[in-house]
C-alpha cells in the first residue's frame, strides 16, 4: 500500500476509510464490554468527560464527547432520568445550562473505567503496547494538525 492512494485505488487504501473501520471495531469491542453495565459508548464518553467534576455546557460537552447536538440532548435526557447527570443554570450566564455528573454517575464511571482500561490492555496485548502508544501519538498529531 502506498502513502497516498491513486484515483483508482480501492477504498481500503484510503486513510479516511481505515480510520472509520478502526473506529468501528474499537467501538464494537468497547460496546461489548460496556454492555454488562447497560451503558452505550456514547454515555461512557459523556460520563468520562464529566468525571473531572467540571460542569459543561451542551456545546462543550457535544464537542468533547464527539456527539451531535440532537443525539447529545436525547442521551442527556435519558441520563438525567436515570440520575446519572444533572443540569443546573450557569451562575455566570443564566441563559446557559451546565451538565454535571451525579454521585450515581460518578460511581458508574469508576466501574466503567475498569472496563475501558481492560479493553486498552487487550489491544496492547494483541498488538503490542509500543505499537499502541505509537498509534496514539500519530493520531494525536493528525488531530492537532487537522484542527
Amino acid at each position: 500500500m502506498s502513502d497516498s492512494p491513486s484515483a483508482d485505488a480501492p477504498i481500503t487504501d484510503h486513510l479516511a476509510y481505515l480510520l472509520a473501520q478502526a473506529n468501528r471495531e474499537i467501538n464494537r469491542q468497547l460496546e461489548a464490554r460496556l454492555r454488562a453495565e447497560g451503558v452505550p459508548v456514547e454515555q461512557w464518553r459523556i460520563l468520562k468527560v464529566l468525571s473531572d467534576g467540571n460542569g459543561r455546557s451542551m456545546g462543550d460537552l457535544a464537542e468533547a464527547a464527539l456527539l451531535n447536538h440532537p443525539t447529545l440532548t436525547k442521551t442527556i435526557d435519558r441520563m438525567v432520568a436515570d440520575s446519572l447527570v444533572y443540569r443546573i443554570s450557569d451562575p455566570g450566564d443564566r441563559r446557559k445550562v451546565l451538565i454535571y455528573c451525579s454521585d450515581r454517575g460518578k460511581a458508574l464511571t469508576r466501574r466503567l473505567a475498569r472496563l475501558a482500561v481492560g479493553q486498552e490492555a487487550f489491544i496492547a496485548e494483541n498488538y503490542g503496547g509500543k505499537a499502541m502508544a505509537q498509534l496514539k501519538r500519530l493520531l494525536e498529531t493528525l488531530i492537532d494538525r487537522a484542527g
